[in-house]
Protein backbone atom coordinates (compact mmCIF):
# COMPACT_ATOMS: atom_id res chain seq x y z
CA UNK A 1 0.00 0.00 0.00
CA UNK A 2 1.41 4.08 -1.32
CA UNK A 3 2.30 5.13 2.63
CA UNK A 4 1.29 8.68 1.49
CA UNK A 5 -2.00 7.91 0.77
CA UNK A 6 -2.59 6.43 4.26
CA UNK A 7 -4.79 7.63 6.63
CA UNK A 8 -3.89 7.87 10.31
CA UNK A 9 -6.83 7.00 12.53
CA UNK A 10 -7.35 8.91 15.64
CA UNK A 11 -10.57 9.54 17.85
CA UNK A 12 -12.03 12.30 15.55
CA UNK A 13 -12.91 10.30 12.59
CA UNK A 14 -15.57 9.69 11.40
CA UNK A 15 -18.07 7.06 12.25
CA UNK A 16 -17.27 4.05 9.65
CA UNK A 17 -19.79 1.55 8.05
CA UNK A 18 -19.08 -1.96 6.24
CA UNK A 19 -22.11 -3.11 3.84
CA UNK A 20 -22.59 -6.82 3.17
CA UNK A 21 -24.73 -9.68 3.72
CA UNK A 22 -22.26 -11.53 5.60
CA UNK A 23 -23.86 -12.32 9.52
CA UNK A 24 -20.97 -10.94 11.62
CA UNK A 25 -20.72 -10.57 15.37
CA UNK A 26 -19.58 -7.73 17.88
CA UNK A 27 -15.99 -8.18 18.27
CA UNK A 28 -15.21 -10.11 15.05
CA UNK A 29 -12.89 -8.70 12.65
CA UNK A 30 -13.24 -8.35 8.39
CA UNK A 31 -10.25 -9.68 7.28
CA UNK A 32 -8.49 -9.59 3.90
CA UNK A 33 -7.92 -12.91 2.20
CA UNK A 34 -11.51 -14.15 1.94
CA UNK A 35 -13.35 -14.54 -0.74
CA UNK A 36 -15.03 -11.12 -1.93
CA UNK A 37 -18.78 -10.33 -1.76
CA UNK A 38 -18.40 -8.68 -5.29
CA UNK A 39 -17.38 -9.71 -9.35
CA UNK A 40 -15.76 -13.18 -9.48
CA UNK A 41 -15.34 -13.94 -5.28
CA UNK A 42 -11.59 -13.42 -5.60
CA UNK A 43 -9.98 -13.88 -2.63
CA UNK A 44 -10.15 -9.85 -1.66
CA UNK A 45 -6.93 -8.10 -0.82
CA UNK A 46 -7.96 -5.35 1.11
CA UNK A 47 -11.26 -5.00 3.17
CA UNK A 48 -13.63 -1.49 2.78
CA UNK A 49 -15.34 0.72 4.49
CA UNK A 50 -17.55 3.76 4.11
CA UNK A 51 -17.86 7.50 6.19
CA UNK A 52 -21.72 7.32 4.24
CA UNK A 53 -24.16 5.52 5.13
CA UNK A 54 -25.28 5.63 1.32
CA UNK A 55 -22.17 3.99 0.24
CA UNK A 56 -22.96 1.17 2.98
CA UNK A 57 -26.40 0.56 1.85
CA UNK A 58 -24.83 -0.12 -1.47
CA UNK A 59 -22.29 -2.38 -0.46
CA UNK A 60 -25.51 -4.69 1.37
CA UNK A 61 -27.23 -4.34 -1.43
CA UNK A 62 -24.98 -5.53 -3.96
CA UNK A 63 -22.78 -7.79 -2.39
CA UNK A 64 -23.36 -11.42 -3.87
CA UNK A 65 -26.07 -13.60 -1.87
CA UNK A 66 -29.71 -14.54 -0.99
CA UNK A 67 -28.92 -12.98 2.67
CA UNK A 68 -30.31 -9.95 3.22
CA UNK A 69 -28.32 -6.98 3.68
CA UNK A 70 -26.60 -5.88 6.57
CA UNK A 71 -24.58 -2.60 7.81
CA UNK A 72 -21.65 -2.91 10.61
CA UNK A 73 -20.51 0.08 11.97
CA UNK A 74 -16.60 -0.84 12.13
CA UNK A 75 -13.11 0.62 13.52
CA UNK A 76 -10.11 -0.07 11.36
CA UNK A 77 -7.25 -1.26 13.25
CA UNK A 78 -4.92 0.36 10.67
CA UNK A 79 -4.53 2.76 8.20
CA UNK A 80 -6.36 2.82 5.23
CA UNK A 81 -6.57 4.65 1.37
CA UNK A 82 -8.79 6.07 -0.80
CA UNK A 83 -10.86 3.06 -2.60
CA UNK A 84 -9.84 3.87 -6.49
CA UNK A 85 -13.26 1.63 -7.54
CA UNK A 86 -14.90 4.77 -6.43
CA UNK A 87 -12.57 7.74 -6.14
CA UNK A 88 -10.82 9.83 -9.22
CA UNK A 89 -11.18 6.84 -12.06
CA UNK A 90 -14.73 6.81 -11.51
CA UNK A 91 -15.84 10.23 -9.45
CA UNK A 92 -13.09 13.00 -8.85
CA UNK A 93 -11.75 13.10 -5.39
CA UNK A 94 -14.07 10.81 -2.75
CA UNK A 95 -17.50 12.24 -3.06
CA UNK A 96 -18.51 8.75 -1.31
CA UNK A 97 -16.01 8.52 1.53
CA UNK A 98 -14.70 4.91 0.42
CA UNK A 99 -11.85 3.78 1.23
CA UNK A 100 -9.59 0.23 1.75
CA UNK A 101 -6.89 -1.29 3.91
CA UNK A 102 -4.88 -4.21 4.39
CA UNK A 103 -5.63 -4.67 8.05
CA UNK A 104 -8.57 -5.76 9.56
CA UNK A 105 -12.20 -3.85 10.10
CA UNK A 106 -13.43 -4.40 13.47
CA UNK A 107 -17.18 -4.56 14.48
CA UNK A 108 -18.46 -2.75 16.67
CA UNK A 109 -22.09 -2.48 16.27
CA UNK A 110 -24.83 -3.63 14.14
CA UNK A 111 -26.73 -0.65 12.56
CA UNK A 112 -30.79 -2.02 12.38
CA UNK A 113 -32.54 1.32 11.48
CA UNK A 114 -31.45 1.61 7.42
CA UNK A 115 -33.63 1.81 4.33
CA UNK A 116 -32.80 0.27 1.16
CA UNK A 117 -32.55 2.50 -2.03
CA UNK A 118 -35.88 1.91 -4.12
CA UNK A 119 -36.34 -1.07 -6.11
CA UNK A 120 -35.94 0.83 -9.43
CA UNK A 121 -33.05 2.45 -8.67
CA UNK A 122 -31.50 -0.92 -7.22
CA UNK A 123 -32.45 -2.60 -10.52
CA UNK A 124 -30.65 0.03 -12.35
CA UNK A 125 -27.00 -0.17 -10.67
CA UNK A 126 -27.71 -3.66 -10.79
CA UNK A 127 -28.37 -3.63 -14.39
CA UNK A 128 -24.80 -1.40 -14.48
CA UNK A 129 -22.98 -3.44 -12.49
CA UNK A 130 -23.98 -6.90 -14.71
CA UNK A 131 -23.16 -4.44 -17.93
CA UNK A 132 -19.55 -3.60 -16.64
CA UNK A 133 -18.97 -7.10 -15.88
CA UNK A 134 -19.92 -8.13 -19.39
CA UNK A 135 -16.91 -5.58 -20.76
CA UNK A 136 -14.67 -7.27 -18.67
CA UNK A 137 -14.40 -4.38 -15.83
CA UNK A 138 -14.02 -5.61 -12.61
CA UNK A 139 -13.00 -4.35 -9.16
CA UNK A 140 -9.22 -2.81 -8.83
CA UNK A 141 -7.03 -4.81 -6.59
CA UNK A 142 -3.88 -3.08 -7.62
Amino acid sequence: MDTSKEKTIDSNSDKFYHGTKAILKLGALIEPGFNSNYGQRNKAKYVYLTATLDAAIWGAELAIGEDVGRIYIVEPTGPFENDPNLTDKKFPGNPTKSYRTLHPLKVIAELADWQGHPPEQLKAMKDMVEQAKQMGIEAIED
